[in-house]
């Protein structure tokens, strides 16, 4: 059973969403504010943890922030009344994996729950050696890229990059997260050396219609291969 850590001060919304995850086949902890959360999260190593931003004692920020500078990779999803793009940023900023805003309906939020679940359990178990999507091709063991059957040279660092977005199809990948997940660091000095990055692959292997990395404005990248006459 895949547990999740529920951290939220609003009586109403805990008792809503604790029905509906427990209906759901989920094994829940539930912590009211900021403190609290954050300890439970140390003890219980949970699958997944949903988040609130607005908490007495500690943050729903603070929470998250400390959380990945234990080196936990827990997937959060931030659980905010704020829908600013600023407040949004510096959620995932602070190393949340995703948000939903309030009010948020539930059909909404289970299926963001099954995605990073979906990503929770992928990181657990060995990584497929091949990934085929539209036209591009990559063999993990040879370390080997193919769009539309002729080689792609990349630079090493390019293929760490394309490898971590195409590892989570469809889902955010965030500056923080791909700054963790390739270069080994929380921040990197620049922003502009993803932009740049992304920029390289894109030119080497957008192709015949096709285009695999997409923008999302302030926040990240997602990797979602689309065709122009799709």
């Amino acid at each position: 059973m895949s547990s999740i850590l529920l951290i939220e001060d609003d009586k109403t919304i805990r008792l809503a969403l604790g029905f509906t995850l427990a209906n759901e086949g989920y094994e829940l902890t539930v912590a009211t504010d900021g403190a609290q959360g954050l300890e439970a999260a140390r003890a219980t190593d949970p699958d997944l943890i949903l988040l609130d931003v607005m908490l007495p004692k500690l943050s729903g920020l603070e929470v998250a922030r400390q959380l990945r500078n234990d080196g936990s990779k827990v997937p959060i999803i931030m659980l905010t009344a704020l829908d600013q793009e600023t407040d949004k940023v510096a959620g995932l900023d602070a190393g949340a994996d995703d948000y939903v805003t309030k009010p948020f309906s539930m059909a909404e939020l289970l299926a963001r729950v099954r995605a990073n679940m979906r990503r929770r359990m992928e990181s657990k178990t060995e990584r497929p050696s091949q990934i085929d999507v539209g036209e591009l091709h990559m063999d993990l063991n040879a370390a080997r890229v193919l769009v539309a059957g002729n080689s792609v040279k990349l630079r090493k660092k390019e293929y760490q990059l394309l490898f971590a977005l195409a590892s989570r199809p469809g889902m955010l990948c965030t500056r923080q997260w791909l700054s963790r997940e390739v270069w080994g660091e929380a921040f990197l000095p620049t922003s502009r050396t993803i932009d740049t990055h992304i920029k390289r692959l894109r030119k080497a292997i957008d192709r015949d219609g096709w285009t695999y990395i997409h923008t999302e404005h302030g926040m990240g990248y997602r990797f979602e291969p689309r065709h122009e006459d799709s």
